[in-house]
């Protein structure tokens, strides 16, 4: 059995995977409120490999013998991204800084609680309803106002309330002429509250959703659940701004020529491992 070729392959499989998942960065990095992913790799259990003796239940350890790695899974990476003013009275951007009591989150939004379980920082997303009625979740806040007063996302989803519903706003009423207030409500140049309010749900775990187009997400599971956020949530919504993407172009750059250098390192070991059977075959086989 040719470890060393099974080695490689692997190698060369994860490194697919990883290439594959930073030029799909890369090229979202102009998608508002576009989450980067990365790609987790886990190497195959190790063997321990022993010298026996004939006849001798004692084993001299020689070393561990490594079986390749494999691509585990995707996760996506939800850090603040950066803020871009626009002045339109339709956009909203986000900043989400969730906090749990007796946990500290690094830069990339993980914790490692006390029994050793990952606990990852719950974030705020707006929250929207597909053609087909069903509720997804996004970080684009580019909406436009339709002529019925609808409130609609990039891709065309209604955005929701805290009542659940579409949000409309009253006949002849254009966001211009509102003010956005910091418990997401909207009222007119007389202080009056017409009646509407943004939701903002809270997703405690946000590696419980799968990505689908245009940035937006939808949990993975049925029993996935999202709340609206609390008061004492540190949740702020800014009109006029939309968040941009959180790729890091330089990052992604090295990212993908060192997984490019990987696959090729891979590659010319099954070239060897091609070329040695070949002569097994053709040349030693030959009398």
């Amino acid at each position: 059995m040719l470890r060393g070729l099974y080695t490689a392959a692997s190698g060369m499989i994860s490194q697919q995977r990883r290439h594959d998942t930073v030029t799909n960065n890369i090229s979202n990095i102009n998608t508002l409120g576009f989450k980067q992913t990365n790609a987790v790799t886990r190497s195959f259990p190790e063997m321990m490999l022993s010298l026996t003796g004939a006849g001798s239940e004692n084993f001299t350890k020689v070393g561990k013998l490594t079986n390749g790695v494999f691509a585990e899974e995707s996760l996506s990476v939800h850090l603040q991204g950066d803020l871009m003013q626009t002045n339109n009275s339709s956009d909203f951007a986000l900043i989400s800084n969730i906090e749990m009591d007796g946990l500290s989150f690094d830069a990339s939004g993980k914790s490692v609680g006390q029994g050793g379980e990952v606990i990852f920082q719950p974030q705020a997303f707006f929250t929207i309803q597909d053609q087909n009625g069903e509720v997804r979740y996004t970080r684009g806040g580019k909406f436009t106002l339709t002529e019925e007063g609808f409130l609609m996302s990039s891709d065309g989803s209604n955005v929701l309330g805290t009542d659940g519903q579409p949000i409309q706003m009253p006949a002849g009423v254009g966001l211009s002429s509102l003010i956005f207030t910091n418990d997401q409500r909207f009222i007119d140049a007389n202080g009056q509250d017409i009646g509407v309010q943004l939701l903002i749900s809270r997703i405690d775990n946000p590696n419980m959703l799968e990505r689908e187009g245009n940035g937006s997400f939808r949990f993975a599971t049925e029993d996935g659940e999202a709340v609206a956020i609390a008061p004492d949530d540190r949740v702020e919504v800014r009109q006029g701004y939309v968040e941009r993407s959180n790729v890091d172009a330089a990052q992604a750059a090295v990212d993908l020529m060192s997984a490019l250098r990987a696959y090729e390192a891979n590659q010319k070991v099954i070239q060897f491992y091609d070329q040695s059977l070949s002569k097994a075959v053709n040349d030693v086989g030959r009398v």
